[in-house]
């Protein structure tokens, strides 16, 4: 594991070195109209994006930025891990398959030829992506792979995603809050507007390979999210194992090894972990801005009452 931790670590702080050279207004590209931060996706992986062979056992966590996939990506390898009772050696064996990826964190992150070695990966992989389902490779979808959908209320999916911006060299900070908040309205941010990822996602809503999990039920009870994501992909696990694996992959115990799992990179992606932050930030305006948004996009949708706005995005 150890090996693995490394070559995330590398490669995070060579994106942060790497982007401290890039003018500001060349850090983006555009893709169908979304915009992805240049540091960490090649403008030609996308054109070849459906190269991309999925596998029926292929677990995808699919998930918008900030919305906690870094978080259940380590409930799923604990997840796995625990299942298939590797040995040490099996691991080292499968971390170092990924190895060879040189980057393994994001499906559309690196360089195209990394569809070509995924191709060597073992079965089951873990395929963590922050894409809407329209860009997705199309194999992911006719292969029947399990989709395992992470979603956040939007005013802390904003909250924590401001902060990223502001923190992270490779994507363009903002002068203020309010300045951020008209640019996350209208998807002028890396990987487009959440109301719309939400809204696309809604039409995957009952395929029978999808499960829909809130980042707020896994804060509420994470035994019970953990045995929901083991139930969906066909772990069959004893109480003591969930409980392990929930103990090893809770906020705490991940933001305390944030600094060996990923660099310079740790504080920023394990900021807080809280729910409601919201309430410091949204002025009134903003606050009736939002729920206007959302009854427009997401009100009587089945995600949207999943999401239930009215418990967390409400005064």
């Amino acid at each position: 594991m150890a090996q693995g931790r490394k070559l995330v670590t590398e490669y995070l702080d060579k994106a942060l070195a790497d982007s401290e050279k890039i003018a500001p207004e060349d850090l983006l590209f555009s893709h169908q109209g979304i915009l992805y931060p240049l540091t960490f996706c090649n403008p030609e992986s996308f054109q070849v994006l459906d190269s991309f062979e999925a596998r029926s056992d292929d677990m995808i966590l699919a998930g918008y930025p900030k919305n906690g996939t870094n978080w259940l990506d380590q409930i799923l390898n604990d997840l796995q891990i625990t299942a298939a009772k590797y040995t040490e050696e099996e691991i080292n064996e499968r971390n170092n398959f990924a190895n060879k990826l040189s980057v393994y964190l994001r499906l559309e992150f690196g360089n195209p030829e990394k569809f070509k070695w995924m191709k060597e990966l073992p079965s089951r992989r873990i395929i963590v992506t922050h894409l809407s389902p329209q860009v997705l490779p199309k194999s992911i979808f006719k292969s029947k792979a399990k989709i395992l959908l992470l979603v956040r209320n939007p005013k802390d999916t904003a909250i924590s995603w401001f902060h990223f911006h502001n923190n992270m060299s490779p994507l363009p900070s903002f002068n203020s809050w309010d300045e951020y908040f008209e640019a996350f309205m209208h998807g002028k941010l890396c990987w487009g507007s959440y109301f719309e990822y939400l809204s696309e996602w809604n039409k995957h809503i009952d395929d029978e390979n999808v499960m829909v999990i809130t980042y707020e039920e896994m804060k509420e009870n994470q035994t019970l999210g953990v045995k929901k994501i083991a139930d969906f992909f066909g772990f069959n696990l004893s109480e003591e194992e969930i409980q392990t694996v929930v103990d090893k992959s809770s906020f705490n115990a991940m933001k305390d090894k944030s600094a060996q799992s990923h660099g310079r990179f740790g504080e920023i992606l394990f900021r807080k972990g809280t729910v409601g932050e919201w309430k410091n930030y949204f002025s009134d305006a903003q606050n009736k801005e939002m729920d206007r948004k959302f009854e427009e996009c997401l009100a009587g949708t089945k995600l949207g009452k999943k999401l239930k706005y009215g418990l967390y995005c409400k005064n």
